[in-house]
């Protein structure tokens, strides 16, 4: 296997230093917008089969195929903000190579009724395009990271070991993340949180199918394990509602992301003021994205790990069924403590725990484990694999009875 890996942000270069460590690949070769960047992605890792491509611009499918066939990888991995999904999507498959991202295809909400009814929805553009990939034999596995990916595998997991029917797959993210020395620091990529948490979240409900609700709806305080404790959790547009009814039976699907009232509250500011905006402004002759700005303002989420203390917690809360006929809940989870990720990787926990299960899945996918052709979810592979590989990673996950 040869992997290109497009990004080398805070993820980017976690995924690289996770990689790092195993032999499933004969070549990682880094790109990113900044050359220097993934020069020093690529440097760090100190291990002969990391290269540097240099810079290239993602939005261009034409130049990252291009760079496929120069270097022949047959993966490509996506590291960098859903805005080009579609256009790295589209060089993997003009470039015949697997395909594999943690973000899908932007969502736009519907123009008349966006609190109530979907317009086009989080991977919809690249659904499109699976008789493409079926045709070509190749496979693209959408959505594999921690949230949405993690998640998704225990959905597939909990349906085929644990349910015999399933109320609710409901994802609920919290964390106690503290980071010194500033008074607004995210610990991930503001761009994209600030898409996902200002959109319209979506439900999806048996007989009902996809539905919208108004921004941070339905509060709720969700005890969260190993010394997390209680956080008040929040309705956030997330592809995991879209991608796990499509291969895992289930009444409702939800997805809740533990932000806090501050967080909330900067995010409407944002949002009050056009500074969530995309589209560019001009400003004294110069066209610049107003959210842009936002990003480059704040610190940058890969370097706040030596300020950072506290664990985070992805995971999935079902209730339903069980499989000898009781009514049966519980919540399976993983969790990562910054101490121990800035220790034994240089990584905050945030982008570690999304970056190790991409590494997690190419692993399988390279030793055939998984295999497929179409775009397709974590869900549709066999769970056990990659929960027992992400143990030996030295990053077991968990399982609370009761919820």
């Amino acid at each position: 296997m040869r992997i290109l890996l497009v990004g080398a942000g805070g993820v980017g270069s976690a995924f690289a230093a996770i990689a790092a460590r195993r032999s499933f690949f004969e070549a990682l070769v880094v790109t990113d917008y900044d050359g220097a960047r993934a020069d020093a992605t690529a440097s760090a890792v100190d291990d002969e089969r990391f290269s540097s491509a240099g810079s290239v611009d993602a939005g261009d499918a034409d130049a990252v195929a291009a760079l496929l066939a120069e270097h022949r990888c047959d993966v490509l991995m996506n590291a960098v903000d859903p805005r080009f999904v579609m256009p790295l999507f589209r060089a993997a498959l003009a470039g015949g190579a697997t395909y594999l991202d943690m973000a899908m295809s932007l969502s736009h909400p519907h123009p008349e009724n966006p609190y109530t009814e979907t317009g086009v929805k989080l991977g919809d553009e690249q659904f499109a395009l699976a008789g493409e990939w079926e045709a070509a034999g190749q496979l693209a596995l959408v959505g594999m990271g921690v949230e949405p990916g993690l998640s998704d595998v225990f959905a597939r997991y909990a349906a085929d070991h644990l349910f015999s029917a399933i109320d609710e797959l409901g994802v609920r993210d919290g964390a106690n993340l503290e980071v010194s020395g500033y008074e607004f620091a995210p610990s991930f990529s503001i761009w994209t949180t600030i898409e996902e948490c200002l959109n319209p979240p979506v439900v999806y409900e048996e007989g009902r199918g996809f539905f919208t609700t108004a921004p941070f709806s339905e509060p709720e305080v969700f005890e969260f394990p190993e010394g997390i404790g209680p956080v008040e959790c929040v309705n956030v547009e997330h592809e995991e509602v879209l991608l796990m009814p499509r291969w895992v039976d289930a009444k409702r699907v939800t997805f809740k992301y533990g932000l806090g009232t501050e967080f909330i509250d900067v995010l409407k500011a944002l949002h009050k003021v056009g500074l969530d905006r995309t589209d560019p402004v001009t400003v004294k002759g110069v066209q610049v994205s107003p959210r842009d700005v936002v990003a480059a303002c704040l610190p940058d989420p890969a370097r706040l790990g030596d300020r950072m203390s506290g664990k985070t917690c992805a995971g999935l809360w079902v209730t339903g069924t069980g499989k000898d006929g009781e009514p049966r809940q519980v919540y399976l989870y993983h969790v990562v403590d910054n101490e121990w990720s800035m220790r034994e990787y240089g990584h905050q926990a945030v982008v570690w725990q999304t970056a190790v299960n991409p590494v997690v899945a190419l692993e399988l996918v390279a030793a055939g484990t998984w295999s497929g052709a179409g775009v397709l979810g974590p869900e549709a592979f066999d769970s056990q694999p990659f929960l027992d590989l992400l143990t030996a990673y030295g990053s077991p996950w968990g399982m609370r009875e009761g919820g």
